[in-house]
């Protein structure tokens, strides 16, 4: 007797042992069923997994869908396991994972020459090899940008377009805090260029998004906060491509123009990375002493005391009774609750 069909799309097309029986939940959201739509042109485990997490992410968690999560649990695992043995077996291209550190991670992308390492040159000090000739840079690398008191990672990445990009530079991209597109103001073609590497970013499931776009949990691997920062200004015409570059390119984020050559326009830079990132600086005063201000603790937007507590240690989170906090609003020392929500340079005095 042949076994019943799968009304569910990952199994594929009949029922394995394990579902027979399996009620499907009545009450999936649409966007479920928009996602679940995709399995059908899945081919890698990678895409595949990419889209078993998304679909655990909509699914209402309640009894009527515990079976259903656990499924698609049991397909992530397997299909791990089947990325794992293609990657012991068949020769792959190199993948890279670089570590977060500081205040958050910011990788650049751009197309050859646009000037990707001199501008990390000019905004963190480093030294990556430059030269006038394109791929100069051929593996990730990370330096660490100054902005006020904090520091902030940038990762100079190897050129890209929307022919040649790397099957693992897609999955760097989705472990970044963030995205810095970097344009050729002196490229006729820029426009063109930066809606190729947009293009192919969509096809591996990324969407670059406006810098001050809400990005909740579930969608953090897949739309990353971006600005474009649009370098050259410095040099004869670029002034009417950088207007040109707004008319031609469709995406929504923020445009810069900078010049990593003079210093044009980099303060703004700085300040406009830091905020891709949707964090606040706060600053832990102990009782009785003065604060310091070199070394504040970053946390999320819309992070509260408690939040900062946990960071600090998590047997203050455990033993917080209450909190005081100074601020630029005009707080002086006010005693709050731990479920306050913090702003930017906030001073914080933690009682346990």
């Amino acid at each position: 007797m042949a076994r019943p069909q799968c009304p569910v799309a990952f199994c594929g097309d009949q029922v394995p042992s394990f579902c027979y029986n399996f009620p499907v939940p009545a009450n999936l959201p649409p966007e479920y069923h928009k996602i679940e739509a995709e399995l059908r042109t899945a081919r890698t485990p990678e895409e595949k997994i990419d889209i078993y997490e998304r679909l655990v992410a909509v699914i209402p968690h309640h009894k009527g869908t515990d079976k259903l999560i656990a499924m698609y649990r049991q397909k992530i695992a397997k299909a791990r396991e089947e990325g794992e043995h293609r990657t012991a077996t068949a020769k792959h291209a190199p993948t890279y994972k670089v570590e977060r550190s500081g205040s958050g991670q910011v990788v650049l992308v751009g197309p050859p020459n646009a000037g990707k390492s001199s501008l990390v040159k000019a905004l963190a000090g480093a030294g990556p090899e430059i030269a006038d000739y394109p791929f100069t840079t051929r593996s990730p690398s990370p330096y660490m940008m100054p902005f006020e008191n904090v520091k902030i990672q940038l990762i100079d990445t190897p050129p890209v377009t929307g022919e040649l990009m790397e099957t693992w530079f897609p999955e760097m991209v989705k472990m970044a805090d963030a995205v810095l597109l970097v344009a050729d103001l002196t490229d006729p073609d820029g426009p063109l260029v930066i809606d190729g590497i947009l293009g192919r970013l969509r096809e591996r499931k990324v969407d670059l998004v406006r810098a001050d776009a809400d990005v909740p949990p579930p969608y953090f691997p897949f739309r990353k906060r971006a600005l474009l920062a649009a370098n050259k200004i410095e040099l004869a015409g670029s002034a009417q491509a950088f207007e040109e570059l707004g008319r031609l390119l469709d995406g929504p984020f923020e445009r810069l123009a900078v010049s990593a050559a003079s210093g044009h326009g980099l303060e703004d830079l700085r300040r406009a990375v830091f905020g891709l990132l949707h964090v606040v600086r706060v600053y832990s005063k102990v009782p009785g002493k003065k604060v310091e201000r070199d070394s504040p603790f970053t946390i999320r937007v819309g992070s509260t005391v408690l939040d900062m507590a946990k960071a600090v240690h998590k047997d203050f989170a455990e033993k917080l009774q209450y909190a005081r906090v100074w601020s630029a609003s005009g707080l002086d020392g006010l005693r709050i609750t731990r479920d306050y929500v913090l702003s930017d340079e906030d001073v914080v005095e933690l009682h346990i």
